[in-house]
């Protein structure tokens, strides 16, 4: 198992690697539609989502915590 110091990498991991993959799909059939190499175009593109998404979620995870903080009434 992972130790918990790094869940915030684990975390974006997950998010990234799942965001990612839901918004290439989409992306990819909304742009070509679904055509008989679509997989193919989608693995591209998700490979090169996850390599943008991944950094992206590190950095704007704590902003959207700061930000998630301010408007929840505690």
């Amino acid at each position: 198992m992972i130790h918990p110091k790094y869940q915030r990498f684990v975390f974006a991991f997950f998010m990234a690697l799942l965001m990612s993959c839901f918004m290439s799909l989409v992306i990819s059939i909304f742009n070509v539609g679904l055509v008989s190499n679509i997989v193919t175009i989608w693995l591209k593109a998700w490979a090169f989502a996850f390599v943008v998404a991944f950094p992206t979620v590190i950095f704007v995870a704590p902003l959207v915590n700061k930000l998630v903080n301010k408007v929840i009434d505690k």
